[in-house]
């Protein structure tokens, strides 16, 4: 794969550019990411937030999350696309919801875990031999 690879929101308003793999990527399956997703689950990379550069306007949302800690969320202003989540208390690290432009780059963004399958929604079926987590592993 070759770096970097680059992003956008559905309008295009805002775009990214990814220069290296990221640290991982996991299918969500807790019920807020079942509501932005509008999806059985969201696909999340996370990556080091020095590794990813954004150009465009972004607003911010925040919500807590069960454990206490809060849960960030910037998206574009004009589609309403969640680009990225972020907990405040590391700054280091985002969660990425966004595919790449290039369909040929989406390999990247195959997840290789599936969390909080505590909350899956019964008729789908995780492949077999994914790594699964009940919660958000730690």
């Amino acid at each position: 794969m070759e770096y970097p690879i680059k992003g956008s929101c559905q309008c295009g308003q805002l775009t990214y550019e990814l220069f290296k793999k990221p640290n991982m990527v996991v299918a969500c399956h807790c019920t807020e990411c079942q509501k932005m997703a509008t999806s059985p689950f969201s696909i999340t990379a996370v990556v080091t937030s020095s590794s990813i550069e954004f150009k465009g306007d972004l607003q911010e949302w925040s919500r807590s999350s069960d454990s206490g800690n809060k849960n960030n969320a910037k998206f574009c202003p004009t589609c309403g696309n969640r680009i990225y989540h972020y907990d405040p208390s590391n700054l280091d690290t985002i969660k990425l919801k966004l595919k790449p432009i290039n369909l040929t780059a989406s390999e990247v963004f195959e997840p290789s875990a599936h969390i909080w399958v505590s909350e899956k929604l019964s008729w789908y079926q995780i492949p077999i031999g994914m790594k699964i987590f009940e919660k958000q592993p730690i």
